[in-house]
């Protein structure tokens, strides 16, 4: 179709004026230029799968294995045992881990346009940790993991060494040492960074529920950022200089990385 006001085209970034011969896409109520996207080839959507789904199917099973103990463990009884018995932490810690993920894979999703595209929940080969959400910008792909935590514990920073001894970076949420949390991004990125190359990758563990403090509480440590949604926004809109084609770079990981 001729164009009525002017574009940009959403794979390769051409300036589109009006009147132009154009590709209008009514789902995603974008454009491509002819050029690099003919008629007929329908374009990969911005936004797939549902964030949280692996963590909530696990959820569902683990509660149900715990019903089917208790009602075997107290027979003619065991409805009542279910009614009057809380679920266990193990089980729990899984419907909250799925909340943070629904939560943070709603907000990413509100961020996607033609220059941002989402993927959540995808699967890692031979492995049974995922990967919770990537964004992918003009400027690189950003490996993201959800956390949520009832009690609502601030992440800080505590570096110990650094003169005479080795400098250690140690994340701590709370009262707790979470440093693994951060050993597990380092992995993902790993991940990822095996399917795209020598294209830039960052890790964020985003906290979605913390006590933030009004200003400031973000850092980073090993290269990892350690933030709020808040903050992840303004990381992944910021205005940069294109270096790579987000629909591309999106649909080779949807294919390499399926959703779990």
């Amino acid at each position: 179709m001729k164009l009525r006001y002017a574009g940009s085209c959403r794979l390769c970034g051409t300036t589109l004026p009006a009147r132009t011969d154009a590709v209008y896409e009514r789902v995603t109520k974008t454009v491509r230029c002819v050029e690099c996207a003919p008629v007929g080839v329908e374009p990969a959507p911005v936004v797939t799968s549902h964030a949280g789904s692996s963590a909530r199917r696990e959820y569902e099973r683990r509660r149900a294995k715990d019903e089917d103990r208790l009602r075997h463990t107290w027979g003619r009884l065991g409805g009542l045992a279910v009614a009057l018995s809380d679920e266990r932490q193990s089980t729990t810690a899984w419907a909250a881990g799925a909340v943070g993920e629904e939560r943070l894979g709603a907000h990413v999703d509100g961020l996607a346009s033609p220059s941002l595209a989402v993927l959540h929940d995808r699967r890692i080969a031979r492995s049974r940790a995922n990967i919770d959400h990537l964004v992918i910008t003009p400027s690189g792909i950003w490996v993201i993991d959800a956390k949520h935590y009832k009690d609502r514990p601030r992440p800080r920073l505590v570096i110990e060494g650094g003169i005479l001894r080795p400098r250690v970076d140690k994340l701590i949420v709370g009262r707790r040492n979470r440093t693994t949390l951060v050993d597990g991004m380092l992995k993902q990125i790993d991940v990822v960074r095996g399917v795209v190359g020598e294209l830039p990758v960052t890790g964020a563990l985003c906290f979605v529920n913390a006590d933030w403090p009004l200003i400031g509480g973000s850092f980073t440590t090993r290269g990892v950022h350690v933030l709020s949604p808040k903050k992840l926004s303004k990381l992944l809109t910021q205005p940069t200089e294109p270096r790579l084609d987000v629909a591309k770079v999106h649909a080779i990981l949807a294919a390499r990385l399926p959703a779990a």
